[in-house]
């Protein structure tokens, strides 16, 4: 009971520390998801695209950080962005910067989310039938609307499954982001370990949060999957 005790809100305990930790970790992985998306989703578009240069681009950029440790791209582009930003704003201004952490975590993961993502989006473009864009472009259709109502659903379709891993993978590599003392779930939990001395206890409980984000993640992506191959179902059963 003493132990649980601890993770009492206020003075007492370190339940409001650890509660605010999990709200920057959900936080943290909700910013990225959008930015690695887009960025994935025009790296797949590059290396989908006929024009030599997008695809060379597009495939040394994913090789270079499908290659590196996260934890290693999470400290270069954070000292890299703190440098550069710090050198621009010294031509205009003698105060001193300080690149913002979360802001530094969101690009670093975002970049690596994009990575893998655009593995999975130029997989799903190449499994659309090349036949479909073609046929919709002879009946009429523009570029915006062969997108809009050809590709897109059947791209969200065959992508979904391999993204919805890449948002759990997401969500853990988030715990990556204490390096650079940013105050997310495990860097919180950390401080608790150091002035209570109870490694097991907080470990265990950052473990069980983890695995209760999985889990929230793995109802609601479950429930879009079954959303995206609705019109499917109804196709076959027709």
């Amino acid at each position: 009971m003493d132990l649980f005790s601890q993770l009492a809100w206020g003075s007492t305990g370190w339940g409001d520390e650890l509660a605010a930790g999990a709200v920057v970790t959900v936080s943290l992985a909700l910013a990225t998801l959008p930015f690695g998306l887009v960025l994935g989703f025009l790296l797949a578009l590059a290396r989908n695209s006929e024009v030599p240069e997008l695809q060379h681009a597009g495939n040394v950029f994913t090789t270079i950080f499908r290659g590196l440790p996260e934890l290693l791209t999470i400290l270069i582009i954070y000292i890299g962005l703190d440098i550069m930003i710090a050198e621009v704003v010294s031509l205009v201004s003698d105060e001193r910067w300080e690149l913002n952490k979360f802001f530094a975590g969101m690009i670093a993961l975002g970049i690596v989310f994009a990575s893998f993502a655009s593995e999975t989006l130029l997989g799903a473009m190449k499994a659309i039938p090349q036949g479909q864009p073609e046929a919709s472009r002879a009946l009429g259709m523009s570029n915006f609307n062969t997108w809009r109502t050809v590709i897109m659903p059947q791209l969200i379709r065959y992508a979904l499954p391999g993204l919805s891993n890449l948002w759990l993978v997401l969500l853990k590599e988030t715990s990556l982001i204490s390096v650079i003392a940013l105050p997310d779930l495990l860097r919180m939990t950390n401080i608790a370990v150091g002035a209570t001395k109870e490694p097991f206890f907080f470990y265990s409980v950052a473990c069980l949060t983890y695995l209760a984000f999985a889990l929230i993640s793995s109802i609601a992506l479950g429930a879009i999957e079954r959303w995206a191959n609705k019109g499917e179902m109804e196709r076959g059963m027709a």
